[in-house]
């Protein structure tokens, strides 16, 4: 399924492209299924909120779960993201971000590129992101907020601000995880309030609010950010990094782990659009 001319403008001036009810309930009760087993695994793929219990985001299912995989190479997704980047794809990241209710906590303003350059040499921002929507997000539950445009400004370079991460975040062998200073609540290259007030004061600020099985292309250099969620109503994302095979990152000292910066840089080989009805209807909780 391939965007419009119309919807690429439209993403090319603002940064990003909401597509509502993209996948069917189905489809997205068939994802949701997922996530409990997911978020039980003791793995270093899973990061916990600074409350020590919940779940944050979870890293690289795609490589071992049938499911995500199949999303991962949905028409519906990778033939927008080559119409984006110009070239085919292969998939750099794979994450679910989950705001409990109550207890999801907030990412700070910043932007995505920033991550990629200086922590694994990617040398353009000829990349995007997909996130495709498990739940409703709407003003209650915590939603991203975006600064429309703010991606034409590129890259803004800051320096790496974070308090350095001690043992409590290690893994067998001992060794410091210095990359969940990345995708804690205190984000490693968080942009200042003094920066956010003057972009917004030039370009506006706006949130996502759309049902759950819309999708969100976005561009790697927007401005965006998320409160805590206090309500009731928990929600989850999947976000899916698609990386032109044109711009593989360069050797860097200290990679992060393949579960967070793939090194399998094979394009995606788009499904059939009802790839992901095919999973039985018995895996699925309503």
């Amino acid at each position: 399924m391939y965007l419009t001319e119309e919807q690429l403008l439209i993403y090319r001036n603002q940064g990003f492209l909401l597509l509502s009810e993209y996948f069917s309930r189905t489809e997205v009760e068939i994802m949701k299924a997922e996530l409990s087993a997911l978020s039980t695994e003791n793995s270093p793929k899973k990061i916990i909120e600074k409350d020590g219990k919940t779940v944050r985001s979870l890293h690289g299912s795609h490589t071992t779960n049938d499911v995500f995989n199949c999303l991962t190479r949905h028409p519906f997704i990778v033939e927008p993201a080559m119409q984006i980047v110009g070239n085919q794809v292969y998939i750099y990241q794979f994450k679910v971000n989950l705001k409990a209710a109550f207890t999801g906590d907030i990412w700070k303003w910043h932007q995505d590129y920033i991550y990629w350059r200086k922590e694994d040499g990617m040398p353009k921002p000829q990349v995007v992101n997909a996130m495709c929507l498990l739940d409703d997000m709407n003003e209650f539950n915590g939603p991203l907020f975006v600064i429309p445009s703010s991606h034409k400004e590129e890259m803004i370079d800051i320096t790496d601000h974070s308090p350095r991460v001690t043992n409590t975040n290690s893994n067998s062998s001992g060794e410091s995880n210095t990359w969940i200073s990345s995708f804690s609540a205190n984000l490693k290259y968080s942009l200042s309030q003094e920066l956010i007030a003057n972009l917004v004061s030039k370009y506006g600020i706006s949130f996502i609010k759309a049902a759950a099985g819309s999708v969100l292309f976005f561009d790697s250099n927007l401005v965006h950010a998320s409160s805590n969620n206090i309500s009731p109503f928990g929600r989850s994302t999947v976000i899916i990094t698609y990386n032109s095979i044109e711009n593989i990152p360069l050797p860097v000292q200290n990679p992060r782990p393949d579960f967070l910066v793939s090194q399998d840089y094979r394009p995606v080989t788009p499904l059939a659009p009802d790839a992901l009805s095919q999973f039985s209807r018995s895996r699925i909780k309503f």
